[in-house]
Parts: structure tokens; C-alpha cells; sequence
């Protein structure tokens, strides 16, 4: 028997309601057979997340305060959820029990203490959860990173899982054909024993590897959206839903503007090809997005518009640079060596531009860049420029259609919108113009109306 992977968010677990709503969920697939849950989001009745609630806790905790207030609100936050659910009040105070102890550990390594704090968000939640599902009648197990073999790097705050991963943690498949596993997410143990957690949002990558490591037939993605639009929201009305769309077509949506999924855990899904969806908990009608390796051949050759603001650029403008060997690597090396990281890189017989993310440049950094450059490539002109935009059309269709950028770059036009740049990478999926941020919606209109 093939399983699914069922991943549910913050949102999608924030209350009794939303508990029940999930078993409702397993019972209507009975392939629905391992479940990770994210800690407790927001909800109306509480406007703070579990895991900012613990964040806050391990900071006052290591600055030598009292926790007694934050302590009694998380633990609060639990006894909210599951008091209604038959939960009894000395299970609660058992699991409840072991953040006092993890509170008491040793606090020389900040980051570690800070991990093993947080990831309690998810611990908690899921073994109360395996609780709750055992009194309606389904068989549950909750099983612990640490005993399913998830191993990760010791790099507290963003561990990496290791290699061998898959292969220790297959033993899971033959549980699930017993009965659910719920299985914590965003976090694993370290070779020596401790609790290192994934970046923020790793509960998706939690799923993602149980999904490899059982061969799941698919896996699920459940928020308080229905699945992908064409568009965000926010900058077209009533955008379309994609159907489907491949791992690719994602990973180019997700770069500039759509936050769809950790992007570390598209990684071992692609690996066995495992599809993942996209639902909303609160609308099971809807199939939601699929996203697979390869997807069927629709209309529309181009799956979506996505954006972003606050990027800048830096362009150089030397005569004969295009026969100076190595002026390219050179102002790369020097983006390298401030730590900084580049965008896109378009450039032209005499000149070249690197477009940066504004927001990893301090005051100073702009003009020790100039400054560096200056001394070590001797431009002509240097230019900066500040505020733009980036818009990209993506779609596998673009492969294959003629005519595509004429009709975008026609379309921005039309609505009054100035091109500052084009670059379509070689994998001839995307499109991005750089334009005035001041412009960026107006842009997805324009290109969202001419292409959908």
C-alpha cells in the first residue's frame, strides 16, 4: 500500500476546531496514514504564534529573567486546544512538564539551548495530537525524530538532514502500514544527541523527507489557502489557480515574490519525484495545486507572474571591458568577499550591471562597493540605482512559444511602464524585467491581463 505525507501549518492547527477538522481530513482517505504538525499559529482567539511565544521565552531565559509569565501562556495555549478535546488535565501537565525541564538545561551554548526550546512548539503539539487521535477511534503513534532516525547537522537554527538519512528512517513505512504516525516537524537530533531545528518555516522539510523516506505516493501541503494563483492576490484580483505546475516552474515562482514551500524541501521530493499538493484545511472540496516533475500540456504556456521589490543596481561602464579578461569573476569576487550575494548579472559590450537584494547592505556598504571597484577595475562610470522592481513570467511553455517576450515587453508598454532590464536564464522558463518599484503592480496587471 502506497501512503501520503500529511504536512499541516501553523494556521491549520491553531485550535480545537482545527484538530477536528483534521481528523475529519484522514478519514477521507484512508491512504492518509503519517501526519506532521507544525506548532499552534495564530488564531482570533490568540494573535501570537507558539513558536514567537518560545523564542521570547528562550531569550528572556538566557538573559537570567524570569519566565513564569510566557511559561504559563504557552502552556495555556495548549491546555486551550486540548482540554475541549477529552484531553485529560494530568496528560497535559505531564507533556506540559518536560518545557520546565528543558528550560533548566545548561545555557553556555546559546544556540543550542535555543533550539532545544523551540522545537518543543512542534513536540508538544504532536504528541498530544497522537493522544487526541487514539480517542477518535484511530490508531496513532507518535513517533520522535530521534527514534525514526532523523539525523541532522549540528548547525543550531538551520541543520541540514544528513546523507544516510532516508536509509535510517525506512523503517517508518512499515509502521505506517500499522497505523498513523504523527510525526513532529522543523526539527531533528544531531550524532551526539541534541535537538538542532531546520530554518524557520522547516516543518515543510519535515515532511518533505518522511515523504522520501517512506516512497509516499504523494505528498500533502494543507494551510489556510486553497493552492497557487496565477498571480499574488494582492496585486491582481481574483487571479486563476494553478491546477499543476512542475518543480521547476515552482522553484522560479517561489524566487522572486510567491512563498509557496521551504525551499529546502523541494529537494528530496524531486530526488524520488514525489508529487506534492497544495490544500486548504478549510476547503476539501478544492484539489488544490499539484506539483510534480512533469505536468500535462495545457492553454497556457505561461503558469504565472510573480514579483518583488527592494532590489538595487550597480552598473559599470568601461570602454573595451568586454576584452579585459576577467572583469566579470573580478567585481564578482569583490561582491564575494563583503559576503554579499547578486541577483543578475546582464551586460553588454561596455558595460556590465549586478542587481542586488537592498536589505543585506548596511549605510556604509554602498560606498565601500564603489569604493572597491573603483580600485580594483577602474570604471569609467560607475551608476547606482535604487527601488527597483523585479517581474518575472514563468511557464515550461516558454521553451517552446514564439513570441513571448515581445508580447510582455508590448503589454509593459502599453501600461506606461519602463524596462530597465530583461534576462532569461538558459533554462528559457522565466522572464524577469526589472523595472521602478513604484510600478510593480501595475506591471503584473499589465502582463497578467495580456498573457491570461
Amino acid at each position: 500500500m502506497e501512503f501520503i505525507v500529511s504536512k499541516f501549518g501553523g494556521s491549520s492547527v491553531a485550535t480545537s476546531e482545527k484538530l477536528k477538522q483534521i481528523v475529519h481530513i484522514l478519514g477521507l482517505n484512508s491512504q492518509r496514514r503519517c501526519v506532521v504538525l507544525s506548532a499552534p499559529g495564530k488564531s482570533e482567539t490568540f494573535s501570537v504564534k507558539v513558536t514567537d511565544l518560545l523564542i521570547e521565552i528562550t531569550n528572556t531565559a538566557l538573559s537570567g529573567k524570569k519566565t513564569d509569565a510566557t511559561l504559563q501562556e504557552i502552556k495555556n495555549r495548549y491546555l486551550n486546544i486540548y482540554e475541549p478535546l477529552g484531553i485529560s488535565r494530568g496528560r497535559l501537565d505531564e507533556v506540559l512538564e518536560k518545557l520546565d525541564q528543558r528550560l533548566l538545561a545548561p545555557k553556555d551554548n546559546p544556540e543550542k539551548f535555543r533550539d532545544l526550546i523551540v522545537a518543543s512548539g512542534e513536540d508538544i503539539h504532536n504528541q498530544l495530537f497522537a493522544d487526541y487521535l487514539n480517542t477518535t477511534g484511530i490508531k496513532a503513534t507518535y513517533i520522535s525524530p530521534k527514534d525514526a532516525g532523523l539525523i541532522v547537522t549540528p548547525d543550531f537554527g538551520d541543520a541540514q538532514p544528513i546523507e544516510e538519512v532516508e536509509m535510517k528512517m525506512a523503517s517508518l513505512k512499515k509502521i505506517c502500514a500499522e497505523q498513523v504516525v504523527v510525526f513532529p516537524g522543523f526539527f531533528g537530533y544531531t550524532a551526539e544527541g541534541d535537538i538542532a531545528t531546520f530554518s524557520r518555516g522547516g516543518s515543510d522539510l519535515t515532511g518533505a523527507i518522511v515523504a522520501e523516506a517512506i516512497d509516499a505516493a504523494e505528498y500533502e501541503n494543507w494551510s489556510d489557502v486553497d493552492g497557487i494563483f496565477s498571480a499574488h492576490p494582492k496585486m491582481v484580483e481574483n487571479p486563476a489557480q494553478i491546477t499543476a505546475l512542475t518543480y521547476k516552474e515552482m522553484r522560479e515562482l517561489s524566487y522572486i515574490g510567491f512563498n509557496v514551500l521551504h525551499e529546502e524541501a523541494v529537494k528530496p521530493i524531486m530526488r524520488k519525484k514525489i508529487p506534492i499538493r497544495l490544500r486548504n484545511t478549510n476547503n476539501t472540496d478544492n484539489p488544490g495545486t499539484l506539483i510534480a516533475y512533469e505536468r500535462l500540456p495545457d492553454e497556457r504556456d505561461v503558469i504565472g507572474v510573480a514579483s518583488g521589490g527592494g532590489y538595487c543596481s550597480f552598473t559599470l561602464q568601461k570602454f573595451l571591458m568586454n576584452r579585459e579578461k576577467g572583469f566579470g569573476r573580478k567585481i564578482l569576487s569583490i561582491l564575494e568577499n563583503m559576503d554579499l550575494s547578486y541577483e543578475h548579472c546582464p551586460s553588454g559590450v561596455d558595460n556590465i550591471s549586478v542587481i542586488l537584494e537592498q536589505d543585506q547592505l548596511k549605510p556604509e556598504t554602498v560606498n565601500q562597493i564603489i569604493r572597491k571597484i573603483g580600485d580594483e577595475l577602474t570604471p569609467d562610470e560607475i551608476k547606482t540605482e535604487f527601488g527597483i522592481a523585479l517581474v518575472s513570467v514563468v511557464g515550461e511553455g516558454l521553451l517552446h512559444k514564439v513570441g513571448v517576450l515581445a508580447q510582455a515587453a508590448n503589454a509593459l508598454a502599453k501600461a506606461g511602464v519602463n524596462i530597465k532590464m530583461v534576462n532569461q536564464g538558459s533554462s528559457e522558463i522565466s522572464i524577469i524585467f526589472g523595472i521602478d518599484a513604484s510600478d510593480e503592480k501595475k506591471a503584473v496587471n499589465a502582463l497578467y491581463k495580456e498573457l491570461f
